[in-house]
């Protein structure tokens, strides 16, 4: 199945604003020093930029004949709409409940190397996204997390 790639003026504004909402996302994962938080806000971040790139490719399916409309979550969706990325969506979404006992406060529910090695695959899944609504690969975060905010990052 071929791919469509965008072009930068065809991307939605929806498609660029959830891009931007990743990227504040992911630079909250990378700025906290709270390891569930930073779990979160990774999963967070890769949740958005799904959200871009269905806001540019998906389309409204048809409703069911009878009865109300199935419903589906982001990860599943991602698979349908850009196969290429199902390996990405599963995944994800094998993190969701991990995220969920994040964002309710458990301390035990990520360790401190899920919560890194999780900022740098959202990292890597966003830029993935970019590229595939063709846009410019934002940089990528450094190796060694977390940092300081205000630090200089090499």
């Amino acid at each position: 199945m071929t791919t469509s790639t965008l072009r930068p003026f065809d991307v939605p504004a929806a498609s660029h604003a959830y891009l931007a909402l990743s990227a504040a996302s992911l630079r909250e994962a990378i700025t906290t020093t709270e390891v569930p938080l930073r779990y979160a806000s990774a999963h967070v971040a890769a949740l958005r930029a799904t959200a871009a790139l269905l806001a540019a490719r998906a389309r409204p399916s048809r409703r069911p004949s009878r009865g109300r409309p199935v419903q589906r979550n982001a990860w599943l969706l991602l698979a349908e709409v850009a196969p290429e990325l199902a390996e990405w969506a599963t995944f994800f979404s094998a993190g969701a409940a991990k995220r969920a006992a994040a964002e309710a406060g458990s301390v035990r529910a990520v360790t401190e190397r899920e919560a890194d090695d999780l900022v740098r695959d959202a990292d890597r899944f966003l830029a993935v996204v970019e590229e595939s609504l063709g846009l410019v690969r934002h940089l990528p975060v450094p190796e060694h997390l977390p940092y300081a905010p205000g630090s200089s990052v090499a």
